[in-house]
């Protein structure tokens, strides 16, 4: 679990940025790659991991009589 919370982190650090100090002025980096396609992209990828390691954490605990 700790894995898919570091990968949720980093998509949201890779997030961070990108304003301009000039209202009037716009930034094209506002929708780079970066900012658009890969942090979500993380972002999804640790939920899912965090999904994956609740459910087969849940799998592995049988009671042994």
């Amino acid at each position: 679990m700790l894995i898919g919370l570091g990968v949720i982190l980093l998509g949201f650090i890779l997030m961070i940025g990108g304003g301009s100090k000039d209202p009037d002025v716009f930034n094209p980096d506002l929708f780079n790659f970066r900012r658009i396609r890969l942090a979500p992209a993380l972002v999804l990828i640790g939920f899912s991991i965090e999904i994956a390691a609740i459910l087969l954490s849940f799998k592995n605990t049988k009671k042994t009589s």
